[in-house]
């Protein structure tokens, strides 16, 4: 056998959801896929309906994928998540499927901190509270409870991408910034690390999430939490919805503790923009509300498309994982007059033993070949220098363990 492409590239079909930018549909019109693109989320018997002859998934952050719709996702080889969370989707049943998924976990950065300091200063400054006023006709030129943000106390929850990113610019600004992390992160320029939450709970005078969307931080920020906080404090939530008890905030907003909220994301968010936005923090003063658009920049949406698909584009093509969320990061150089074998397992020991004794027995040399676990999987990329019989293919899918084989050319 001597194929150039283990499937024909215009069978491989593609379903994007949730309105992604059209610089990965370019991508993926370049390397002749069968796309169908989709403005909303759907909800879980919409995708299984839709997912059983799909090959690539792409969604943003609405949409959730269950065991259970991947239960009927029988030729899915790779998820897109074109943001930076992944908590939408169930990683441990697309390891047992043999799915790789990447995200973007850098390309909105920028996008989301700009957000944050604009909002920051407006809510320092009382300009909703003005805006609003002006538009019912009140002419209200004061000072009062509008103060700048430079030698403030800037706490951030979370001192990752956005984070630290966050921490660079409000320094530049003059605030003083503090943070606390559960992992080990450098400090970068005067910022100081908070050994507890609650630490940085009592000092600071903004508090800014930017934590993962990871379970145990399910309502982290309670009412205990803004007991602790300093009075007419600024609070901001631009990372994940249920990470905030949004009953907590509004009565705090609304008993003076907070003086000015902003908040993009949402414990339920509506499915599209045709759905109503139902929130107890509605028509609260001093609050901006934002239909989670963190990341919903021209520049951001673009790089995020360019990096996610290419990522899917490499995995398709070459076989590369690096940048996955879940799968071990393997990536090998292409050689001329080779053919490339992947192989996806169970992380037990033996595996590449029996593979390679299985081109042994046949005569086939290899040229290179890379192997690498994470956690329950097994990754094995093998390049072989000569051509082979159905036979090998065949004896290498029915090792033990073995949950995906695939031919890349």
């Amino acid at each position: 056998m001597n194929k150039k492409e283990s499937f024909p590239k215009h069978k491989i079909k593609v379903l994007l959801l949730e309105n992604i930018h059209s610089t990965a549909i370019s991508l993926f019109n370049l390397e002749g896929y069968q796309i169908e693109c989709c403005k909303e989320a759907l909800d879980e018997d919409e995708l299984i309906e839709k997912i059983n002859d799909i090959h690539i998934l792409g969604i943003r952050s609405k949409t959730n994928i269950t065991a259970r719709v991947l239960e009927h996702a029988n030729k899915l080889m790779c998820i897109g998540t074109f943001c930076i969370g992944t908590n939408q989707i169930d990683l441990n049943a697309c390891n047992k499927k043999g799915i790789v998924v990447f995200n973007a976990p850098y390309s909105n950065t920028r996008s989301v901190v700009e957000l944050a300091v604009g909002e920051m200063i407006m809510l320092m400054r009382n300009i909703i509270t003005k805006s609003n006023k002006m538009h019912q006709g009140q002419w209200d030129k004061s000072a009062l409870n509008s103060v700048e943000i430079r030698g403030k106390k800037l706490g951030l929850v979370g001192y990752g991408n956005i984070g630290s990113q966050f921490s660079v610019i409000a320094e530049a600004l003059g605030m003083h910034v503090y943070f606390y992390d559960i992992s080990d992160k450098l400090a970068l320029g005067n910022a100081h690390k908070c050994k507890t939450l609650e630490e940085l709970l009592k000092i600071a005078d903004v508090i800014s999430l930017h934590v993962d969307g990871r379970e145990s931080n399910t309502n982290m920020i309670g009412e205990s939490e803004f007991a602790i906080m300093k009075q007419n404090v600024i609070f901001m939530n631009l990372s994940r919805g249920h990470v905030l008890d949004i009953q907590a905030l509004k009565n705090a907003i609304e008993t003076g503790k907070v003086w000015g909220a902003s908040v993009d994301v949402f414990p339920l968010e509506p499915k599209s923009n045709n759905e109503e936005f139902v929130s107890e923090l509605r028509q609260l003063p001093n609050t901006i509300l934002t239909p989670h658009i963190g990341g919903s920049t021209e520049e951001a949406q673009a790089n995020i498309g360019d990096f996610v698909a290419s990522k899917i584009e490499y995995y398709i093509n070459k076989g590369d994982t690096y940048g996955s969320v879940n799968f071990p990061e393997v990536q090998l150089p292409t050689f001329d007059n080779s053919h490339r074998l992947l192989h996806i397992h169970e992380n037990v020991p033996g595996i590449l033993a029996q593979i390679n004794a299985i081109y042994a027995h046949h005569n086939i040399n290899i040229q290179a070949q890379y192997l690498k676990t994470k956690d329950d999987i097994g990754y094995v990329i093998t390049d072989i220098s000569t051509d082979y019989a159905i036979d090998v293919l065949e004896e290498i899918k029915n090792i033990d363990h073995t949950i995906k084989f695939r031919i890349l050319y």
